[in-house]
């Protein structure tokens, strides 16, 4: 009865670790995919349908990036977000001076997603070493190379596809020029390392 029980919880075990590698599997999919889509680069806030809404698609920032590739495995950051926000609203950034959640811009801040990703302990060591950073990882960073959310923030998904070197993984992401694939891991100061994958 016991050699039943240990094998039912190593069959158990082995059966979620292929769960969860497939869920990042499909979310660096989602996340490449993007990187082939032709987006313009527009910050400005936009009034949008909740849940499930989005900008238009041909525009975005870093985040929409991340919102979508997300939302291709089936979780939407704009609720997930909005209703963590709506019960911990005073552990979120002050940085807007907003008195309450706004569901049309609360999850495409940078600051916001962390305090989320963080609160859902899916916060990872930060280190400068290429392999702790896996595919599916979720990176921010701060584009003025202060260790704070103050500065510009930035964020990006690890993808499975090796830099030239062969030594660490290309970033999708949208700095400015586009969605694209680029070996940037280590261009600014990170301040975030997450992997999220949203309890069962």
């Amino acid at each position: 009865m016991r050699i039943c029980a240990v094998l039912l919880a190593f069959f158990l075990f082995a059966f979620t670790n292929k769960q969860s590698a497939d869920f990042y599997e499909k979310l660096v999919d989602k996340s490449i995919e993007q990187t082939k889509e032709k987006v313009r680069y527009e910050p400005a806030y936009v009034q949008m349908k909740y849940p499930n809404g989005d900008v238009p698609s041909n525009t975005g920032v870093c985040t929409d990036l991340v919102i979508r590739a997300y939302r291709g495995v089936g979780i939407d950051l704009q609720k997930e977000v909005h209703e963590d926000m709506l019960k911990r609203f005073k552990d979120y950034p002050k940085l807007w001076n907003l008195k309450k959640p706004d569901s049309n811009i609360d999850h495409r801040r940078v600051p916001n997603l962390m305090v989320y990703f963080k609160g859902k302990g899916a916060s990872l060591k930060i280190t400068d070493n290429r392999s702790d950073y896996k595919p599916g990882d979720v990176v921010t960073w701060n584009l003025e190379n202060k260790h704070s959310t103050s500065g510009i923030t930035h964020i990006g998904i690890v993808t499975d596809i090796k830099n030239i070197h062969g030594d660490g993984y290309m970033i999708a992401h949208n700095i400015g020029g586009g969605n694209v694939l680029e070996d940037m891991l280590f261009s600014y100061t990170i301040i975030g390392h997450f992997r999220f994958k949203k309890a069962d």
